[in-house]
C-alpha cells in the first residue's frame, strides 16, 4: 500500500491530538503509521488496480460462459430434433 497514505492519516492523527513536546512528535506519528500499516496489513487488502483487473478477467469470462450456454442449448436442441 501506499506509504503516502500512511503518512497523511498519521500526520492527520497527530494534528488532533494534543501538542506534545517536538521530539514525542516525530515518535507519536511514526507510531501510527507503524499502527496502521499492520491494521491494513491484516485486512489483506487489494489494490484499486487489481480489484480494476479481476472485475475485467470476471467480466470476460461472463461472456464467454454466455455463449458457451448459448451453443450448449443449441447442441441440445439439435440432438433433441434427431
Amino acid at each position: 500500500m501506499n506509504t503516502q497514505f500512511f503518512d497523511d492519516i498519521a500526520s492527520k492523527i497527530s494534528k488532533a491530538l494534543p501538542p506534545v513536546p517536538t521530539g514525542m512528535k516525530a515518535e507519536l506519528e511514526q507510531s501510527i503509521r507503524n499502527i496502521l500499516h499492520n491494521a491494513f496489513d491484516k485486512l489483506d487488502l487489494v489494490t484499486r488496480e487489481d480489484f480494476e483487473v479481476q472485475s475485467s478477467v470476471l467480466q470476460k469470462t461472463r461472456i464467454k460462459l454466455e455463449l458457451l450456454e448459448k451453443k450448449l442449448t443449441e447442441l441440445e436442441e439439435k440432438m433433441d430434433i434427431k
